[in-house]
């Protein structure tokens, strides 16, 4: 939906624009929130977040938990809504489909402790692109 992997790269068609575009604009919507590592893939996003990044000038507390109708800013659920929101309202205006989905309804979360997993998680966001051969959502291999 977003693009495809050319040579091994990944091209991003014009949904893959905006979803590339709103990512890079998440921490102008979140003062606690740096970007660390990102792909935008054919059909997923891959990010890492941190969360009360030092050195913004602002001291801010990492919230985890929402409840249903008390969005709490700055959490990971209400960062990732927002992202798919904007995302999906762009390219909902292009497509002239207002109201129709873009994204599966979940996301896959995980706290990185250290280092080492940091850096283990960086190198499967930047090799993933060249998985996506191999991909079951692939539409490629939609037959086998």
């Amino acid at each position: 939906m977003f693009g495809k992997i050319n040579d091994r790269t990944m091209k991003l068609n014009e949904y893959g624009e905006i979803a590339e575009t709103c990512l890079k604009k998440i921490p102008d919507h979140f003062a606690c929130v740096y970007m660390d590592y990102m792909i935008v893939m054919p059909n997923h996003v891959h990010l890492i977040l941190i969360i009360n990044h030092p050195g913004r000038g602002t001291a801010c507390r990492a919230p985890t938990v929402e409840q249903f109708g008390f969005p709490v800013h700055g959490s990971v659920p209400t960062i990732i809504r927002s992202y798919k929101s904007a995302v999906t309202k762009q390219i909902n205006q292009i497509r002239n489909t207002p109201g129709m989905p873009v994204w599966q309804r979940n996301y896959y979360e995980h706290i990185i402790r250290n280092e080492r997993e940091l850096h283990e998680i960086r190198q499967y966001i930047r090799f993933n692109p060249l998985q996506w051969d191999r991909d079951d959502e692939n539409p490629v291999n939609a037959h086998l």
